[in-house]
């Protein structure tokens, strides 16, 4: 929970503040990062080019308590918009995505390979919704703030989502999955 005593302080110019904001948040940040381009450099200058921009536009932060859900945001939006100036299209490495993945507590990796490569198929919307809610646990409402969008929006989002990647995985695993997630929203 964010305190916005924290918040204001940090709003006046208090920098010991902001780290407190921030320290908390940051392999949460980093992963969201780290999804979209999935390199770890360019996830880290991403996570800082982001806390940069946040600590400049903080003093109009209306709302102190979502603190770190306009810090997602932002987040997300430097991602997007670094993958637009560099179209970037790499995939990561399967031992790499293994230790990110929270969402894919499966024990072979081939699924957790082929589970990447479909979500980074999808379009950027459905992308983002299920990347939020499954492998970053946000709630639909907490998504809905996020992206700006309402939650019906998010909700139709995520079931597209997972409706896509079932089409694109046509395995017995990804029915297993979906399953498991569907009962948990």
């Amino acid at each position: 929970m964010i305190h916005t005593s924290l918040v204001e302080k940090a709003q006046q110019g208090d920098e010991q503040s902001f780290y407190e904001l921030i320290e908390p948040l940051q392999n949460q940040l980093y992963r969201i990062a780290y999804v979209y381009v999935q390199n770890e450099d360019d996830a880290v200058d991403i996570f800082q080019q982001s806390v940069i921009r946040a600590y400049e536009a903080l003093p109009n932060l209306k709302e102190l308590q979502h603190f770190s859900t306009w810090m997602t945001r932002i987040v997300i939006n430097c991602s997007k918009t670094y993958i637009q100036k560099t179209k970037y299209t790499q995939l990561t490495e399967p031992q790499q995505f293994d230790s990110y993945a929270a969402a894919d507590q499966s024990t072979n990796i081939e699924e957790g390979i082929d589970l990447w490569q479909a979500l980074s198929q999808l379009e950027e919307k459905y992308k983002t919704a299920l990347l939020l809610r499954f492998y970053q646990d946000y709630t639909v409402k907490e998504i809905a703030t996020i992206l700006e969008l309402p939650e019906g929006t998010v909700k139709t989002n995520i079931r597209r989502g997972l409706q896509r990647l079932r089409q694109l995985l046509k395995g017995a695993y990804i029915d297993e999955w979906v399953q498991s997630v569907e009962g948990n929203h």
